[in-house]
């Protein structure tokens, strides 16, 4: 799910409220990690994405690692990640950056490691062999820690998403975003009912995995639709839900149409519950990663329910 600043450029879109202004800090800490990570030659989505949570995972030392390279072949109206061609020399895979990930993972001494990517349509596999290779060497690096990967659609490649989970993921997810009505102006690039098919096979395919998806608010849904688009995860067997407020990165992006209010989220959460859903996470500055390990012990019946 996108992790944005909270930028509500003058004269665009709704003010921003004060329940969405949060203090960045810990300045010291999130130098000492991006310095770590730039040694290795390693992003993050935490930074390409602005997340208003850095400050705050960076000191606790959590990072959502962002494989593939920093350039993304989409062009989706919410994110900030740069698109590029494929021609572009960047687009090289880098062979070392599953162990490099690996590395990291266990100089962090991570007990619950996050990996992303951007979306590459330029590969035959979508990048799913590479997906692999990383959850591999993670695997191998930090044998305790449980692993979390956040895939794109892989286009509707079925056999990609089976190439990433036989590496043995412990949760799956890929991010819905927005609701059925908006995928065309806020993805172009992708289709409601594929994520949908990617999330339903992938359950199928690795049941022992926890299916998780995550949708942003704010964008122009009803409150209805995100209801009706939760409903639909839950038939494609999805365990976790996160649902959180879209901000707009910079003014090239797509327009908050709504900051939505704190009770909004309580009434999804309890509608995800009488779903069935073993977790749903909502809030303002819920984002696809933010206390994920938490959110997964709290599936899994195993803490006290995170808050934000």
């Amino acid at each position: 799910m996108q992790d944005l600043i909270q930028i509500s450029p003058r004269g665009r879109g709704p003010r921003l409220p004060g329940f969405l202004r949060k203090p960045q800090s810990n300045y010291l800490s999130v130098q000492s990690l991006k310095s770590d990570l730039r040694r290795l030659d390693l992003h993050t989505v935490c930074e390409s994405a602005r997340c208003p949570n850095m400050h705050e995972c960076f000191d606790r030392g959590a990072a959502t690692f962002m494989i593939m390279g920093d350039l993304c072949t989409r062009g989706c109206t919410f994110c900030s990640v740069p698109k590029a061609s494929p021609a572009k020399s960047e687009f090289r895979l880098d062979p070392n950056e599953p162990a490099h990930v690996a590395e990291m993972a266990a100089r962090m001494k991570l007990r619950y490691v996050v990996i992303t990517s951007v979306n590459r349509d330029d590969l035959d596999d979508g990048g799913s062999a590479h997906f692999a290779k990383t959850v591999s060497e993670v695997r191998r690096a930090v044998p305790e820690a449980r692993i979390e990967v956040l895939t794109p659609d892989f286009c509707g490649d079925l056999p990609a998403v089976e190439r990433v989970l036989a590496a043995g993921p412990d949760v799956f997810n890929h991010n819905m975003e927005t609701v059925r009505r908006l995928y065309k102006p806020v993805r172009p690039q992708a289709d409601y009912g594929q994520s949908l098919r990617v999330l339903e096979h992938a359950r199928a395919y690795a049941p022992r995995a926890l299916t998780k998806s995550g949708l942003m608010a704010g964008l122009g849904e009803t409150e209805d639709e995100v209801v009706e688009a939760m409903r639909d995860l839950r038939r494609a067997g999805v365990g976790v839900v996160t649902i959180g407020q879209y901000l707009q990165p910079s003014r090239r992006n797509r327009e908050v149409s709504e900051y939505v209010p704190l009770e909004r989220y309580g009434r999804w959460e309890q509608a995800g519950r009488e779903m069935g859903f073993k977790m749903v996470f909502a809030g303002p500055f819920v984002r696809s990663s933010y206390m994920a390990d938490m959110v997964n012990r709290q599936a899994e019946g195993q803490c006290a329910e995170p808050t934000f």
